[in-house]
């Protein structure tokens, strides 16, 4: 019998970053990797629903009052081994610290068992954003539940500014997940 694959909960939230998720969760599965995404609003004003089912073959949790999903943060929740929100705003970083739960995300960390199963971020953002005293905070607190905050990427921003705050590259993000899961990509 075939051993079981490794589940990824692939969450994204609204940043022009969005097109990089995809890139890792198109290496992620076909690394062999299960794929489920969540996505904010936000998120979907970057990259569509079409994309993200497409890339893993799963519906997207996008909606919390979709009719027959209503317990979708429930099942996710325990299904997957890790969770990775890449790209992490500052908003939703800053929406999970304080214990938020009115998007797919913010039900999805609530209701995730921090202590049995990893959660990952990966923030992307403006360098004055991803500095400010809140979002420092913000990421220390999620720190200290347990949640694994990875580094950012230095260079060129969105905003045509230079500075700390990207979004670290597929590959990187790719390489971080099979390291935590002692698998190479073939």
């Amino acid at each position: 019998m075939a051993a079981q694959p490794n589940r990824i909960l692939f969450l994204l939230s609204g940043s022009i970053s969005c097109y990089k998720a995809c890139f890792a969760i198109s290496k992620l599965v076909q690394a062999g990797f299960e794929v489920r995404t969540a996505a904010t609003p936000a998120a979907l004003q970057f990259v569509g629903n079409a994309t993200l089912e497409g890339l893993t073959t799963k519906a997207v949790f996008s909606d919390l009052w979709k009719a027959g999903e209503a317990m979708d943060h429930i099942d996710l929740a325990r299904w997957a081994d890790l969770a990775v929100l890449a790209p992490g705003t500052a908003n939703t970083i800053n929406r999970l610290a304080a214990g938020l739960a009115d998007d797919p995300v913010g039900t999805l960390f609530l209701a995730w068992e921090l202590q049995k199963k990893p959660w990952w971020i990966a923030p992307a953002m403006n360098t004055q954003m991803f500095k400010h005293p809140i979002t420092r905070a913000s990421l220390d607190k999620l720190a200290g539940l347990g949640v694994r905050i990875l580094p950012t990427g230095t260079g060129q921003l969105a905003c045509g500014e230079t500075g700390e705050g990207r979004l670290l590259e597929p590959e990187q993000l790719v390489n971080e997940i099979l390291a935590h899961f002692g698998t190479k990509i073939a």
